[in-house]
């Protein structure tokens, strides 16, 4: 019975991971790329995004709910977890090892970003281009924010890679070796939509 209550508890983790956060992901990431275009795109983009209908449910039980639960989670797996020697290859262990730090470093980075910005915002900072701009105005906190792009866009195509696993998807060496290749790509492509973004936010490019 515990084995198949951690079974299922394993399957909604990844479930989650990837639906509905990977989703909410892409979706900050492409608001916050409107900043490659000039400070009035992304402030339209920003705009367009605060006053979407019923944000605070969907912020509530579409993000920050499902965030909660699959960190909480992440973090006890992180912690009671082994790597899987003898079952992968060994850079599929490294993978596996990749995939828990980048998860508790993610519980401390997003804390932290949800503080700067969506509690700022509540207490009447205007979101805007300014306000990250103001973030990572100095090299600590933009080096703290690439860091974090990068191990999100990690931790989120490492974990489509384990999420067609869990789910049946790819069963087969092939499969799981061709998802692997898609999972790069999309930590490549993440990355430089999320690394461009924070540097010209910054005012490096």
């Amino acid at each position: 019975m515990a084995n198949h209550r951690d079974f299922v508890s394993r399957k909604i983790h990844s479930l989650l991971g990837v639906i509905p956060i990977g989703l909410f992901l892409l979706s900050h990431l492409t608001t916050n790329y409107f900043i490659v275009r000039g400070e009035e795109d992304f402030n339209k983009a920003a705009e367009f995004v605060g006053n979407v209908p019923y944000r605070l449910f969907l912020e509530v039980f579409v993000i920050f709910i499902p965030i909660i639960l699959h960190g909480v989670y992440g973090v006890y797996i992180a912690f009671t977890g082994s790597a899987n020697t003898g079952r992968y290859t060994y850079f599929r262990n490294w993978m596996y090892v990749l995939q828990r730090f980048t998860g508790v470093f993610l519980v401390v980075f997003i804390t932290w970003h949800v503080w700067e910005t969506r509690i700022a915002a509540a207490m009447g900072t205007e979101v805007n281009a300014s306000m990250m701009q103001n973030i990572v105005d100095n090299g600590f906190m933009l080096t703290f924010y690439i860091v974090g792009i990068l191990a999100t866009t990690f931790h989120l195509a490492n974990g489509l890679w384990t999420f067609c696993i869990t789910w049946g998807i790819t069963q087969s060496p092939a499969s799981q070796r061709a998802m692997s290749y898609v999972a790069a790509l999309v930590f490549i492509g993440l990355s430089f939509v999320g690394v461009r973004s924070i540097l010209t936010f910054a005012g490096v490019l």
